[in-house]
Parts: C-alpha cells; structure tokens; sequence
C-alpha cells in the first residue's frame, strides 16, 4: 500500500475527522472566550481596582534606547490569560459532566432482550415437541 493510499485512509478515518472538526471549533471557542475576558470581564474588575487596564500592567525591566524597545514584564496580560484558561478550562469541565451523565443515564437504561429470530423460534418449538415425546409414556 502506497504512502498516499495509507494517509487517504488515516485523513478520511471517523476519529481524524472529529478531531479536526474539534480543534476547529475548540480554535474558535478560545477566540470567543479571549474577547469575552477582554472585552466584558476586565474592564469592570479594572474599574473596580482604580480604574486599571490589565493589559496595561508591566514592570519595565530596561526602558527603550532609541529604536530599541523597551523590555517589559507584561503580568496583566498573563492574569488574562490566566482568567482565560479558567474559563475555558471549566467550559470544558461542565461539557464532560454533561456526556457523562448521559452515558450514566445510558448504561443504567434498561434494555430490553433481544427479540428471538424465526430460526430460534422454530427450534425452541421443535425443542418442546420433542421434551413432550420424551415424556409421554410408551
């Protein structure tokens, strides 16, 4: 089998696809989650501390020398980064409880047995003739 044939099978596999679709959408949800510590969780925990921007908060190590910028600790915008992950990281939390309560509520589901086929039905029959006939008194 040819590189391109295995990888064909390898792309077009249920798990790759899912995966893929996830990382797209889990990309897209972090986008989501950044603007929204950004732009509506900071700026009224800024306001209630003084009036401070997180993304404004850094000590400068060395100050700028001509074209050379100047080197800066950027802490607030790691405690955002921080407030991001928590929220995406308990997001995240809440989505596996959900699926696995449900698969909970799924396992303890009665299931109901197997309706027999025609084949085992005509057995089970032929089964309870032949008992009878063996039972009956010659």
């Amino acid at each position: 089998m040819g590189v391109i044939s295995e990888f064909k099978a390898f792309a077009v596999k249920g798990n790759v696809v899912d995966m893929a679709v996830g990382i797209i959408i889990g990309a897209a949800f972090g986008k989501i989650v950044s603007s929204f510590v950004g732009d509506v969780i900071m700026p009224p925990i800024g306001l209630l501390i003084g009036g401070v921007d997180f993304a404004d908060l850094a000590v400068t190590l060395k100050a700028a020398q001509g074209d050379v910028p100047a080197v800066v600790l950027a802490y607030g915008k790691f405690i955002q980064s921080i407030i991001d992950f928590l929220i995406v990281a308990f997001a995240i939390f809440m989505g596996v409880k959900a699926i696995n309560r449900l698969k909970r509520e799924e396992a303890v589901a009665p299931s109901l047995p197997p309706t027999p086929t025609k084949e085992e039905v005509l057995l089970g029959e032929i089964r309870d003739l032949l008992k009878a006939q063996h039972d009956k008194p010659l």
